[in-house]
């Protein structure tokens, strides 16, 4: 599906959709918990989130919806599932391990880029652990059951698995202690699972040897359902509404339901804007970006990499060159998503150069043009916001990718006075 967005001013507010991340991570434990519960979520369900689902439908969870959001039923053991989990490499980075404590013969696969994503830290570690893999990318069968123990892993490559490995390992019948063998990138994910853990009545505990980050997990832990959960607003997906807020010259964007004590890393978006120029102001439930000046901006991204797509629109349209660092592993997300990214840029008339592990940015204004998303979700998204700032307007080649994460983007768009084609028809 091509969309195509025309030069607009975007104004008003619109409601955060539920974090993914958060949403992932509770899920799982739900389906994890002795007596199962309710979510508040509703359908319709983003790619990702549904691929959780459903595999943990195949692990022998089941799911329901009701008024009040959805209704989980506990996992019950399996001798074998088939784990088809789509796009997501969440989905398979936290269910693999999850998977081999509660079923002893898996088959896993996945479409798009997910199987060239690097999972060779995770199914190591699993293998010196009782699990027996067939292959060591998708698509895999693996058999066994995994155990406690001893698990030494690097930190700088994914924190995903270390996530999939902490949901697992309670799970198992012996304790376990995970050692991290470098720092930790990311750490606001392995934050988020800690916190997700804990609320089910997970005991973990963490403690630091020369530098380096070590778990202590019990085995034998029952997860119990908390009274009255949520889902944190989504961070990550706000920051293109709050992005296209800092970079109008007139009106300010709104988002409802984030909040500021959330463990998403993404939340940093707010200090960068502010950095950069923006005018942020915090309104009872509401966050309230407009543009003050578009200063020029650096970035590491180490910690934030899903920011990179909408932060290169405001940097193409600052007063000076704007450098991303430490991006490296944005190469292996959906798109490589620093070649992609900076293609987009070009694409829409801004200059930007590339780098092994980042890129500079050069401020300056976009015309317009057509941009192939790459099957990536956040090109899609960033790619309409800085339609708002072009001169002509932006097709977008391939945007039904948006649905991975955020399914109403372009409803959501058009309500604060977005225009698009789709199917000939202008909205």
């Amino acid at each position: 599906m091509n969309i195509t967005c025309y030069p607009a001013t975007l104004s008003g507010t619109v409601a955060a959709i539920p974090s993914k991340s958060d949403a992932h991570r509770k899920l799982i434990c739900a389906a994890l918990s002795e007596e199962g519960g309710t979510l508040p979520l509703h359908a319709p369900f983003c790619d990702d989130i549904a691929a959780t689902i459903r595999c943990l439908t195949a692990l022998g969870a089941d799911f329901s919806e009701t008024e009040s959001g959805l209704c989980i039923t506990p996992v019950r053991r399996q001798p074998q599932a088939h784990l088809d989990c789509g796009e997501s490499g969440s989905t398979l980075r936290f269910l693999l391990p999850v998977a081999m404590c509660v079923c002893s013969n898996i088959s896993v696969t996945g479409s798009g880029r997910l199987p060239e994503r690097p999972i060779g830290t995770l199914t190591d570690a699993m293998s010196a652990h009782g699990v027996q893999f067939a292959e060591t990318s998708l698509p895999l069968h693996a058999s066994g059951t995994m155990t406690g123990g001893l698990y030494e892993i690097p930190g700088n490559i994914s924190s995903q698995f270390l996530s999939g490995l902490l949901m697992a390992l309670p799970l198992c019948d012996a304790d376990s202690e995970i050692r991290l063998t470098t720092p930790l990138q990311s750490a606001a994910y392995v934050d988020m699972t800690l916190e997700t853990l804990r609320l089910f009545g997970a005991e973990i505990q963490v403690s630091t040897k020369s530098g380096l980050l070590r778990y202590h997990i019990k085995g034998k832990q029952i997860l119990h359902f908390p009274d009255d959960p949520d889902i944190d607003g989504d961070w990550s997906n706000a920051a293109f509404w709050l992005t296209a807020g800092a970079i109008q010259p007139e009106g300010s964007v709104a988002v409802s339901g984030l909040h500021a004590d959330s463990t998403q890393g993404d939340k940093e978006i707010i200090l960068i804007l502010q950095r950069a120029g923006a005018k942020v102001e915090e309104a009872a439930s509401e966050t309230i970006v407009s543009c003050g000046t578009i200063s020029e901006f650096d970035v590491n991204m180490e910690k934030i990499p899903d920011l990179l797509p909408i932060l290169a629109v405001r940097a193409a349209l600052s007063d000076g060159d704007c450098r991303f660092e430490k991006a490296e592993r944005l190469r292996l997300k959906e798109s490589d998503r620093l070649a992609s990214t900076s293609a987009m840029l070009r694409a829409l008339g801004g200059q930007a150069e590339e780098y092994p592990d980042g890129l500079c940015v050069r401020g300056g204004q976009f015309t317009g043009g057509t941009v192939d998303a790459e099957n990536d979700h956040r090109l899609v998204m960033a790619a309409a916001i800085a339609a708002i700032r072009c001169t002509e307007p932006v097709t977008i080649l391939g945007a039904e990718a948006v649905n991975k994460s955020y399914p109403a983007f372009f409803e959501d768009y058009c309500s604060l006075g977005g225009k698009i084609t789709k199917d000939s028809e202008i909205h």
